[in-house]
């Protein structure tokens, strides 16, 4: 597929994620330059959802890594699958072969058990890979990940370099719990997804949940926007929108009112404090709710 921006934005058009020229921008850069693309923002800003998009737009597989705190190479990268390893080495005994003869066949790809990364490597066409919530993984770690953003290759003791057979496109997310190191920064182009606007967030809506009311999404919409301004402990995620989008109208709701509101709040607030804090205040947010 040839990527021009005119089919970088046809194909999240296609994809219903809507975007401004600024991510399209983006996007298309990092597919064109074959650049790492490091997206930061707020938690439930839509980051990961891009990396899905663009995996959606190149008719491609999307390899995902989850990070997390004590994430090493053994779980991203590959271990060796020691319990097949043994029962090879228990036949291999039987048979009375030396050990120089059974070390061979041990160390080789077919007791190798490849995690994201080195799935992503040795893809035999182009794929997605995802690195999650990057920002989550210790500092050893993301040092770790250097060669292979720069390169595309990793090492592997018992079988040397291996090269990507085809250069994967690479989103890596950030909520921002820690500082990148400005290591990784230089490899990535940059781009940061803040929630979206009222008319965005509207949109996103008609489009994932077309069976709701226009007047209603606007209002959802809205609504929580409002919500995301109010200092929450966590604020909605688009994800969020959406669910309390498709509980309205399962409730048959046709516009807002303090009641339905009040009810469903468990689908946009999950702390039992930001929901305490908010109760009080629904009838002044549905009242700015309304469009003007």
């Amino acid at each position: 597929m040839q990527i021009t921006p005119e089919n970088v934005s046809e194909g999240l058009r296609d994809a219903g994620y809507i975007a401004n020229q600024r991510i399209e921008t983006a996007i298309f850069l990092a597919l064109a330059l074959d650049k790492p693309l490091l997206i930061e923002g707020p938690a439930g800003s839509g980051k990961t959802e891009v990396a899905k998009v663009v995996a959606a737009m190149l008719h491609t597989e999307l390899i995902r890594l989850q990070c997390y705190e004590g994430l090493d190479e053994a779980r991203a990268l590959y271990e060796w699958n020691y319990q097949k390893q043994l029962l090879r080495l228990q036949a291999d005994e039987y048979q009375g072969l030396r050990w120089e003869d059974v070390s061979e066949h041990l160390f080789s790809r077919d007791y190798l058990l490849e995690r994201p990364l080195l799935r992503a490597i040795l893809a035999p066409h182009r794929v997605v890979l995802l690195i999650d919530e990057v920002d989550k993984a210790d500092e050893e770690f993301e040092a770790f990940m250097l060669e292979l953003l720069s390169d595309f290759q990793v090492s592997i003791p018992e079988l040397g370099t291996i090269r990507a057979r085809e250069r994967p496109a690479v989103v890596l997310t950030s909520n921002r719990a820690r500082e990148l190191s400005e290591a990784l920064r230089r490899r990535c182009l940059h781009l940061f997804i803040d929630f979206p606007s009222i008319d965005q967030e509207r949109r996103i809506i008609e489009i994932k949940v077309p069976e709701l009311d226009t007047k209603l999404a606007e209002q959802a919409a809205r609504f929580v926007n409002a919500l995301r301004k109010a200092g929450l402990k966590k604020p909605p995620s688009i994800a969020e929108s959406l669910d309390w989008a498709r509980a309205l109208t399962r409730l048959g709701v046709r516009e807002l009112e303090a009641a339905s509101v009040r009810a469903t709040l468990g689908l946009l607030l999950k702390h039992e404090d930001d929901r305490v804090k908010i109760e009080s205040k629904v009838g002044a947010l549905i009242s700015h709710s309304h469009p003007r």
